[in-house]
């Protein structure tokens, strides 16, 4: 930019919104601005400019103070300051004036804007200040994005947790929300998709953590364990109790107790971990001391909860004590952006592990994991891909390394899978069937050569 004008291919990015009831006004702003190489949206009145920032993509706002006839107050567009302040804080707002004054102008930026000019304006200082609002704008948006990119990858980084797909932006996006906080949080999710890492991120995303995360897996313990082992118990509360336990609630005190598989806990474990949650208070099995905890819980089920309520299986109670947050991971088959990812990072750790020197998975292979349906999703990849560097002869692994039979996983999905989902695996397997030869692929599933290209492109096959 010089002297204000700014760079015509930057400005074709950078909107203006002027807004003032005067016509002339508008438009004497309008030719100047388009000028300076801006694209600019005009309003007429405080309404139209909620509208505007509301619908459409505005990089900052040039408005007058007064809109009713005959007003000098100012107070209409200090109104619409905070209005649009509520919409969106981060929009730089310059605001403009006849009938200027010290203390309004103080008051208009008190309440939101960025910077004041003086009706008539001086082009040049006019251009200059939104020059210069909207590049402050643009390096602040750019240092947020950072700042939560940043966030995101330390918290992919604290347990290996690759997730690029569209499918799992909402999970990182709600771990890196959510994690700061004390609420109790219930991830969802087929077995093998990842709760268990999900639920180490938003501890390590949490003032809690420098302490402990314990993990129970209190579907896998009988009842009467599962209380010893969740509270504790003391010598001689039952044949084998031969000293006092601490119990998991209380080594957990600070910081995080992770219940894996909640949904196959007994009428009675549920009614304790009830109480233990809604006081902070519970007692060793065989013992009427009360003790206390602090403890944030995060818990993960593969079951369907409302069906279990329903079925009264589960207390309706316990549920909404555990999910005042549920984060539910969508399975590997919804998010295959993600399949050569996980691989590389799989091939990569089981080749150190087991000191082969394996670079890559080769086309076939990569397409067969690509068309998997993955039953046991990304628990089911690690371990392929540990097959496969125990298997592989060569630098690059080939489908035979592999050991899949698609289909067997097929039949076992089948039914669950959707129809758009089938017809990924058909079209996959038909173009495997004739060695990538569209037409051939396309005659075989009874579609014309365009309807087979449209299905490719949208299945990213």
């Amino acid at each position: 930019m010089h002297n204000g004008v700014i760079d015509n291919a930057r400005a074709s990015r950078t909107r203006v919104l002027v807004a003032d009831d005067k016509g002339d006004i508008l438009t004497s702003l309008q030719i100047m601005l388009k000028g300076a190489g801006y694209e600019v949206e005009r309003a007429v009145s405080p309404q139209a400019v909620l509208d505007a920032v509301k619908n459409r993509d505005i990089d900052i706002v040039l408005m007058d103070l007064n809109y009713a006839r005959g007003s000098t107050s100012g107070q209409e567009g200090l109104d619409l300051l905070l209005r649009v302040q509520e919409m969106d804080s981060s929009l730089p707002i310059v605001v403009m004036t006849a009938w200027s004054s010290v203390d309004l102008a103080v008051e208009a930026m008190r309440r939101g804007a960025r910077d004041f000019v003086e009706k008539p304006w001086n082009n040049e200082r006019l251009l200059s200040i939104l020059h210069t609002q909207v590049v402050l704008s643009q390096a602040l948006k750019r240092a947020s994005q950072v700042e939560q990119a940043n966030q995101l990858l330390n918290l992919q980084a604290q347990g290996a947790f690759i997730a690029a797909s569209k499918a799992m932006q909402p999970v990182l996006q709600a771990v890196s929300r959510v994690g700061p906080s004390q609420a109790n949080v219930l991830v969802t999710g087929e077995n093998g998709t990842g709760k268990g890492l999900v639920a180490r991120m938003l501890h390590g995303a949490s003032s809690r953590a420098g302490k402990d995360m314990i993990t129970v897996n209190v579907g896998g313990l009988p009842d009467g364990v599962l209380e010893s082992e969740m509270f504790g118990h003391v010598k001689g509360a039952f044949t084998d109790a031969k000293s006092d336990r601490v119990g998991r609630f209380e080594v957990a005190d600070g910081g995080t107790l992770f219940l894996d598989e909640v949904a196959n806990m007994s009428p009675n474990a549920q009614a304790r971990l009830l109480r233990a949650i809604e006081t902070g208070e519970f007692e060793p099995v065989g013992s009427s001391r009360t003790l206390r905890a602090d403890v944030r819980i995060i818990s993960a089920t593969n079951a369907d909860l409302a069906k279990e309520i329903a079925e009264g299986r589960f207390r309706r109670d316990l549920l909404y004590r555990l999910n005042t947050i549920e984060i539910h991971i969508p399975p590997l088959r919804d998010r295959r952006e993600d399949i050569p990812l996980l691989a590389a990072h799989f091939l990569c750790m089981h080749s150190q592990r087991y000191r082969k020197r394996i670079l890559e998975f080769d086309g076939a292979a990569l397409q067969v994991m690509l068309d998997y349906p993955w039953p046991g999703n990304v628990r089911e990849l690690d371990h392929v891909t540990e097959r496969a560097v125990l298997m592989a002869c060569e630098s690059a692994i080939r489908p035979s390394d592999l050991g899949l039979r698609p289909d067997d996983g097929e039949t076992r999905q089948l039914e669950s899978m959707s129809i758009e989902e089938i017809e990924r695996l058909l079209i996959g397997k038909a173009l495997r069937r004739f060695g990538g030869n569209v037409s051939q692929a396309a005659k075989a599933l009874g579609l014309s050569r365009s309807a087979m290209y449209r299905r490719i492109e949208k299945h990213q096959l």
